[in-house]
């Protein structure tokens, strides 16, 4: 039996750093600044970076580090890509006897346009990753818990299958919902949130899913503790995490820190969070250890180089994190 099986999207990442020359002030881009390349040209990259990233390899990575004993359920291209991905797994010690590979689509690819004093751009494209349907996973899934990152195509579609199996085999899960599966009916929606025991959504996530407007974070909050019963999290950026859970709001962020990458930020605080759980289900603990696990993340090249490993763990209270509570 494994202790999590991750369940979520695989990716070859291409970071390439842009000179601030190429960004353009231009009031036909909603930020009002945009790259900009002469067409037909050829352009000199001051410096790019390969990795593997993908919400349910960089969460897998986390809980592996943590010292569980993970599986990886997902699919790749029949590419070079592809295998790199299970070979990167393999050497990780993720379990991959779960990950299908297929002809139909390549492997999903993000090319991340980054410049260190601004701001980045990535071009997305979701390929095998999104053909995953229920066919391609094992009927006799055995783990303490499950972890579903943000899910989209087929493998969206079967979400709500997902967390009934979870349920009926009491199996734990903790959901990161992306704006696919932000789509489910209510009704249905209000039938998967009974059974999900930790809700992951940064602050945009929450106010799509409780219908309140993104600038009114209380009321935000007091909706989602209406809607799920269990513990909720929301992630906000540099403003850190807010955490409902049994009539209290857990809030705390980092100091101020060089960030090199941001790619995975969200996917290594939701799993730091949930390792924390699993280890100690002390609620202030886990809240420290996905911001630390997310700092050391984003502060190296690629989403999942810096994650902290269960050696590391005395960096959490390096960091001192405050974390304050008060009663719903």
């Amino acid at each position: 039996m494994f202790d999590i099986i991750t369940f979520g999207s695989a990716t070859l990442d291409i970071s390439m750093q842009i000179p601030g020359k190429n960004i353009k002030k231009d009031r036909s881009f909603i930020s009002g600044r945009g790259y900009a390349f002469n067409l037909g040209s050829k352009f000199d990259i001051e410096e790019m970076y390969f990795g593997f990233g993908g919400g349910g390899v960089n969460t897998a990575i986390t809980f592996k580090k943590q010292g569980f004993r993970v599986a990886y359920c997902g699919m790749v291209g029949d590419d070079i890509p592809g295998k790199e991905i299970i070979d990167y797994l393999d050497k990780q010690g993720v379990e991959t006897g779960m990950v299908r590979k297929t002809k139909a689509k390549l492997t999903n690819n993000s090319v991340i346009l980054d410049n260190p004093k601004e701001d980045r751009t990535v071009l997305s494209y979701r390929g095998a990753s999104e053909l995953l349907d229920r066919n391609d996973i094992p009927s006799d899934l055995k783990a303490r818990w499950f972890y579903l990152a943000p899910l989209s195509g087929k493998l969206s579609n079967i979400t709500e299958e997902i967390i009934f199996f979870a349920a009926k085999n009491r199996i734990k899960t903790a959901v990161n919902f992306g704006n696919s599966q932000l789509k489910i009916k209510k009704a249905k929606m209000d039938e998967l949130l009974k059974r999900i025991d930790i809700l992951i959504l940064n602050k945009e996530e929450a106010a799509i899913l409780t219908g309140v407007d993104y600038r009114k974070e209380k009321d935000i909050i007091t909706r989602i503790a209406e809607m799920h019963n269990g513990i909720n999290v929301i992630t906000k950026g540099e403003q850190g995490v807010t955490v409902v859970a049994g009539g209290k709001i857990y809030s705390a962020k980092l100091k101020r820190f060089n960030v090199v990458d941001e790619t995975g930020a969200g996917d290594a605080l939701g799993s730091g969070f949930v390792s924390g759980i699993m280890k100690t289900n002390d609620i202030e603990h886990a809240i420290k250890l996905g911001l630390a696990n997310a700092k050391y993340a984003i502060s190296e090249k690629g989403a999942t180089t810096g994650i902290l490993s269960e050696e590391q763990n005395n960096l959490v209270e390096k960091e001192k994190i405050a974390v304050k509570n008060r009663s719903l």
